[in-house]
Parts: C-alpha cells; structure tokens; sequence
C-alpha cells in the first residue's frame, strides 16, 4: 500500500494512513531494498570518528559514495576488538552491501569471515596481513623518518617523542622511523631519543606528558608529536610555561589537521592524504566483491611551519 497507494480502496487507505499516525511508523529502507536485491548501504568502523584524522577519512568516503548514490554508516570502535565486532554484525544485519574497517588488532579473520559470509571488506589505515582482501594505508615508517630528518636538519640532537603504544600499528611505525633516521645520522637511539606514552593521544594526553617531562627537570629542545591533537597540548603548555617555540623547544605534530596551520605559532605536521586515503578505500570497495584485491600504500610529506624553524618556507 505504502508504494503503490493509488491501487489500494480509499477507504483502506484511509485506514492504513491512520495506524501509521498513531503507530509512528517509520518505512524500513533496508528491508525494501534487500527484497528488491539493491542494496546502497556502506559501513564504516573507525577507531574515532570525533578525531580529525577519521572525520576527514570519513569525508572522503562519503564523498566517493555520493558519487554513486550509496549511503554511509559509520561507527566507532574506540580500540575495542569486541565493539568493532559488535558493530560489524549489527552492520550485515543492516545489509550492507560491504564495510571498510580500520582494525582495532593485528587479527583479520573476523573480517575474513564477513567477506566470506558475503559482504565486501576493505581495510582502512592498515596494510592487510591477508593478500585476499583490499587495504589503503600511508606509509607510517617514512613518516617518521621525516619527522626525525627535520629536526636533526635543525640542529636538534636528542627528540622526545610523545607516542602511543606499540600496540597501534602506527605508533611503533612512526617509532621506527625516528629510530632509522637517528641511527642513518650516526646518533644512538638509547641516548638521543627519548620515547613517552601518553595517557591519551589527545591535548590532554599531551599535556599531562609534557608536563610531567618538565616538571623532571628534563626540558628537550624538540619534540616530537604522534598526532596534532597530541602536539596542540604541548603548545598550550609552552606557552603557559613561557617556553618560547620554536627558540627554546621544536615542535612537530602528525596528520595536519585543519587546525595545523591556523594556530598562534602555526604546526610543523606530517601530512596524511586522509580524503584521498577514505576517497581510495570507497574505490576499491565499490569494485565489487570479483575484483582482484588492491593494496595501496601512500606516502605522507612534510609541511614545514613556525613551530619547529624560525624561517619556515613562505
């Protein structure tokens, strides 16, 4: 009745169109395109969606999924393999035509059962361990070796990076590349590197690490960030310290966020493609459950600023 109201008595219809005011009724989409065998639903699992690096990733998706008239639900694992599993059932529940996951473990085979049961699945900010199912990534190792590189070019000999655990891919991706690039410049990591977990890979998080490096006593001459988020919490506690930035301590952040360059002392980051990384991973999910997997891998670039160079490129 509801899509073919002009073949149903008025008197019915009436009827019908009455329950539905009183009942709220709300038409069940997925439903009607699962019988008509149309499904446009994509999902998305990131680890946090309220980070700018997942909501640019996010914009980028839903972009590319515009373009053919799909639409995007995402959700937010916050690191939990249990959530990320949850929200992948209640996606195929849903029926979703396909998911783009970014992991919250080294573990796939999860995801390998979704894609057997049916549903395309491409990782997002991750290299797959399993050739048979598509991945975008950047290059996190290099990464870090241009984080390192800019920062010993300025002079800097010894960096305290404020990280997070080696348990994200990212984090000990990022490490290793500081630690090649020390190791290429002839310096011994265990003396000119000094690595930090923060509580939390946010301003919070970054301050309180900061905090507690200076209040030791212990104040470097560069530091380097695992997130802008991160970098924005050492910067707020330079200033309140009255540590001049650059002239006293480097400062150099990761995915250069909007924010990046529009802060008192503008952010030295490394670049991530993030609109380009979700554009790409929608590519490949779009292709088809048939398509032969893809495994891209891009590289970041450095933007150089104020916060790490007293004569930062015009």
């Amino acid at each position: 009745m509801l899509n073919r109201p002009d073949r149903v008595l008025p008197g019915t219809r009436g009827r019908v169109q009455a329950a539905i005011s009183e009942l709220s009724f709300v038409r069940n989409g997925s439903a009607r395109q699962l019988r008509a065998g149309t499904i446009t639903t994509i999902g998305a699992v990131v680890l946090d969606i309220a980070k700018p690096f997942f909501t640019n990733m996010a914009r980028g998706i839903q972009e590319r999924l515009d373009q053919r008239d799909f639409t995007l639900m995402v959700a937010s694992s916050d690191d939990d393999p249990d959530r990320e599993q949850r929200y992948l059932r209640l996606f195929e529940e849903h029926g979703v035509q396909g998911v783009m996951v970014v992991p919250a473990t080294d573990d796939i085979e999860h995801l390998l059962a979704v894609r057997r049961r049916g549903t395309g699945v491409v990782l997002l900010d991750r290299p797959s361990s399993d050739p048979s199912i598509s991945s975008v990534a950047v290059d996190d190792v290099r990464g870090g070796e241009l984080a390192a590189r800019h920062l010993l070019d300025e002079g800097h000999t010894r960096i305290v990076f404020l990280n997070g655990p080696h348990t994200i891919r990212q984090c000990a991706d990022r490490y290793e590349g500081v630690v090649k690039e020390l190791v290429a410049a002839g310096l011994d990591p265990a003396t000119a590197l000094v690595e930090i977990t923060v509580s939390s890979l946010n301003a919070e998080g970054g301050e309180a690490a900061i905090r507690g490096l200076l209040e030791s006593g212990d104040r470097p001459t560069a530091v380097f960030c695992v997130n802008d988020l991160v970098a924005l919490g050492v910067l707020r506690t330079m200033r309140t310290e009255n540590i001049a930035v650059p002239a006293d301590v480097a400062v150099v952040g990761y995915d250069d966020v909007a924010f990046a360059a529009e802060l008192s002392t503008p952010l030295t980051s490394v670049r991530q493609p993030t609109h380009e990384l979700g554009a790409r991973a929608a590519d490949l999910l779009l292709n088809g459950p048939d398509a032969p997997a893809e495994h891209v891998m891009f590289q970041p670039t450095l933007v150089v600023r104020a916060s790490s160079t007293p004569t930062p490129p015009q």
